[in-house]
């Protein structure tokens, strides 16, 4: 290994065209986990005598000791380690395999992506202006305020029943609200207990994927109540709770619509916005590493340019405009539709957002409309060399997986509140564990000699000598000290099940969990179609653009180690 490592990279700088080369596309192959080798760095070991280096003696010794040495040499520059950045709030986690070296371009959502809004103030204000809707309409809003912690992404109304639930990966109903009354475990498995979740059935289930979803079952479940109450007038007609939530989206829909929401937002984007000033730097990183950076957004021109204006440019060194960093925008994308159809494409030419039509995107502009072939044949890139970053596990990471099987990274903020919670909940996990293996072990004890009381009756022999030999005394007084046993253990699991994730959630308890060891129906949803997810954009900062992420160890049910 090289002893002067400040003379060693000030050498490599200076012949870096000479030393090493990158591997092109035409010559790319895939590597033993079957990623392309695409922008691979490569060393030219005939160049090494720059350094007075014999290529063959600079890695003399057990591989081991130079891996060790690249640790200590990480230290010494002050970098954190990888495989450490992934064991923290801020870490990026990966679901399927994923080498950022041959990603040519990555495209970016906007909202809840590279933009972070405060929560109690972008979703308040829409839900104030729902219920003055709902107001104007004759409904009863009065003494109703926005309480956000009703909700968590991931959970799904159901329309038929005013229930807000929330199912765990296989669609089975765990926990469930009625209004915003929290249902029993018993009446949770008296109403679900048959039936799946299944969200292939829109015009009942409406799974809330997103942070923009938090108003709208606010609002949903609030009205429920005073459906239930009697308090809506019958001068609105026949109103189910199917009724009741058309009429709450599209009060909603029109909060959006008449565009006061985003005219105050724009306004004064300081109460509104949560800044990072990490996150462009980290889209430099990106941009002078080689990758054609996108922006993919539903929003439109205006309000895209004030709030990346508000987000960038102050961040930005040099005086660089947000609008540097993107070799291609597109506003108004219409997501999904973006990746699933060919929708006109329109330049924009003014500030002020005059359009004109146009067949092609350049490098460089600014756009409206268009889709995803649109973006793949203008940058000649195409399916697994685009990375498409978001929020919305449907609308961006879903749809530009199954369509175009462009690589993706969900963006859930929430994930920092849970991995804090989980590791403030370590002890009492740990200790709900113990109590479920202590009942494991006394149930199956108890039911050995269930079975042994059982055999006797019908003259047979128990399943070992010593069950045989034992006397219907001993037998039946052992089993009634287990039962007691194991309800006395089961009068402690109860409250702490109860209570497991309540540092994330007072009703619902982690986002990516449904129960003690089921992950959430979101979880599955985010494994099936996310490659990695994190829980913000600049997130990215710890681990370069030249980052290989591998899947972790899945563990299996017959995995006995």
């Amino acid at each position: 290994m090289v002893k002067n490592n400040s003379e060693f990279f000030a050498k490599t700088n200076s012949v870096h065209g000479d030393v090493f080369s990158v591997t092109p596309p035409n010559e790319s192959d895939v590597d033993y986990l079957g990623q392309s080798t695409k922008g691979d760095l490569n060393l030219k070991l005939e160049h090494l005598q720059v350094f007075g280096i014999d290529g063959n003696a600079a890695l003399e010794g057990p591989i081991e000791e130079v891996a060790r040495e690249a640790e200590g040499l990480l230290k010494h520059l002050g970098i954190p380690n990888p495989s450490s950045s992934r064991k923290s709030p801020r870490g990026i986690f990966c679901s399927r395999t994923l080498n950022l070296r041959s990603i040519s371009a990555i495209g970016y959502d906007m909202d809840y992506t590279l933009i972070h809004y405060n929560v109690m103030a972008w979703e308040g204000l829409v839900y104030d202006y729902c219920m003055e809707k709902l107001r104007k309409r004759g409904f009863p809003v009065d003494g109703l305020v926005f309480d956000p912690d009703l909700v968590i992404r991931g959970l799904v109304i159901d329309t038929e029943r005013g229930n807000l639930v929330k199912a765990d990966q296989f669609s089975n109903v765990k926990r469930a609200m009625h209004g915003t009354k929290m249902l029993s475990t018993r009446a949770v498995s008296e109403m679900y207990g048959r039936e799946l979740v299944d969200l292939r059935n829109e015009s009942r289930w409406e799974f809330l994927n997103t942070l923009f979803s938090v108003a709208l079952a606010v609002a949903y479940m609030q009205m429920v109540d005073r459906l239930d109450d009697g308090a809506i007038l019958p001068d609105l007609g026949p109103l189910d709770y199917k009724g009741l939530y058309k009429a709450v989206g599209e009060a909603i829909l029109q909060a959006h619509l008449d565009g006061h929401v985003k005219s105050e937002i724009m306004s004064k984007p300081e109460q509104f916005v949560e800044p990072d000033p990490q996150l462009p730097l980290a889209l430099l990183d990106q941009k002078e590493a080689g990758k054609k950076l996108l922006l993919i957004t539903n929003s439109d021109y205006h309000y895209t340019n004030k709030m990346m204006q508000h987000s960038f440019n102050r961040f930005l060194p040099n005086d660089m405009d947000w609008r540097d960093i993107f070799d291609i925008v597109i506003v108004s994308a219409r997501k999904p539709g973006f990746f699933q159809m060919s929708n006109p494409l329109y330049e924009v030419v003014t500030g002020e957002g005059l359009m004109r039509p146009c067949f092609k995107a350049q490098t460089g502009g600014l756009y409206s409309g268009g889709c995803a072939q649109m973006v793949e044949k203008s940058l000649n890139v195409h399916g697994d060399e685009i990375l498409y970053v978001g929020d919305h596990i449907y609308t961006d990471v879903s749809q530009s997986k199954v369509h175009l099987r462009w690589r993706t990274a969900l963006i859930c903020r929430e994930l920092e509140d849970e991995y804090n919670a989980l590791i403030h909940s370590q002890s009492h996990r740990e200790s709900l564990v113990e109590l479920i293996n202590q009942k494991e072990a006394a149930g199956d004890l108890f039911n050995q000699l269930r079975l042994a009381l059982q055999r006797r009756s019908k003259n047979r022999p128990a399943q070992t000598l010593a069950a045989t030999n034992m006397n219907d005394e001993d037998l039946t007084e052992s089993m009634q000290k287990l039962l007691i046993v194991m309800q006395r253990l089961d009068e402690k699991i109860a409250p702490m099940l109860e209570a497991d994730g309540k540092l994330f959630n007072l009703r619902w308890g982690f986002l990516s969990r449904a129960g003690l060891w089921d992950k959430s129906h979101l979880m599955k949803q985010i494994e099936k179609y996310a490659d990695i997810y994190t829980s913000r954009v600049s997130n990215f900062l710890n681990y370069t653009p030249f980052m290989y992420f591998c899947s972790q160890e899945q563990n299996l049910a017959h995995d006995s180690y």
